[in-house]
């Protein structure tokens, strides 16, 4: 019989005691550890992470299992010493699409139909109706229509909005009626076609400052960024450029370079941005605490993890 496991509970940026209950729930008897004192490091077997300190991993000799608390794992694989013969997994969480659907709904809605104009006007006590646009005639571009971007594309298209993806092969399904773009050779004509462009690609080296003056210049003129990918995907100056040459119009950011962002940013008090703190979708601690448990049940047993990822794609 396996001996209760041991669990370290590691972010440099958020107290993880909030998980505490759901792993006592789901594995009465496992010994949680949670910085800034992890005990003997040797007893550690996996550890379940966000943002963990660069290096720390490292320092785990019987480390069996890293898990992400998310369904990216670019902020684990950024560290130049996590341990290359260790699985490390992310969270695969089917209400996480339903939560990044409304965000991104909202996110869409909310401009194309001038909802922030309007909070400014009730402020003013001003009547005042802004253009209205069809939602048909209003392009929606989706990068990365993985399980969350296809989830974005059929709520948009139930609002009637016209949806196209694009992502880096032109394998896997596709939600009917979204227009499917894919590879270098494509993405240019994506781009020409997007009102509002939405980026879900997964961070990897490739994808790292993908949101750049380069992209935006193949943007239509005036078209509306949301960002849910990762803060790394945006090139900071290069979107305030846009924003004042008018080459965009309006951006929507969840993620940011550096979490919290910072109280002086520009982009808090930029009339054209509207910003998030990292909330578009969450996944519940029982769902953190139940796959963790089960991948590393499945280590133990001398099984691959169900959702290891290839770290030679980064996802």
């Amino acid at each position: 019989m396996n001996p209760a496991p041991v669990i370290a509970l590691l972010s440099s940026t958020v107290d993880m005691a909030f998980l505490k209950p759901a792993f006592e729930a789901a594995c009465p008897g496992v010994d949680l550890r949670l910085l800034p004192d992890l005990g003997p490091l040797h007893e550690i077997e996996a550890a379940a992470c966000w943002q963990a300190p660069p290096g720390l991993l490292a320092t785990l000799p019987r480390l069996r299992l890293v898990q992400s608390l998310a369904a990216g794992v670019d902020h684990l694989t950024s560290d130049p010493r996590l341990p290359a013969q260790v699985p490390l997994c992310r969270i695969v969480d089917p209400e996480m699409a339903s939560g990044m659907a409304a965000y991104v709904t909202w996110a869409v809605v909310q401009h194309q139909r001038h909802m922030g104009r309007y909070l400014q006007q009730a402020a003013l006590s001003t009547w005042r109706v802004q253009p209205v646009q069809p939602t048909n005639q209003h392009r929606v571009g989706i990068a990365g229509l993985g399980t969350l971007g296809q989830a974005c594309a059929v709520a948009l298209q139930a609002l009637g909005y016209a949806v196209r993806g694009w992502r880096r092969s032109g394998g896997g399904s596709v939600p009917a009626g979204v227009a499917l773009f894919h590879g270098d050779a494509q993405r240019a004509d994506f781009l020409a076609g997007c009102d509002t462009l939405v980026n879900l690609l997964p961070l990897t080296d490739q994808t790292r400052g993908v949101l750049d003056a380069g992209l935006f210049a193949q943007l239509p003129r005036g078209a509306h960024l949301v960002n849910v990918g990762r803060g790394d995907h945006l090139v900071e100056a290069d979107l305030l450029a846009a924003l004042a040459s008018g080459q965009l119009g309006a951006a929507t950011l969840d993620t940011f370079v550096q979490e919290p962002l910072p109280a002086d940013h520009p982009f808090w008090l930029h009339p054209q941005i509207t910003t998030t703190p990292h909330i578009a979708t969450r996944t519940h601690p029982r769902v953190i605490a139940q796959q963790t448990l089960a991948n590393l049940a499945a280590v133990r047993a001398g099984r691959a993890a169900d959702v290891a990822i290839d770290r030679t794609r980064g996802y």
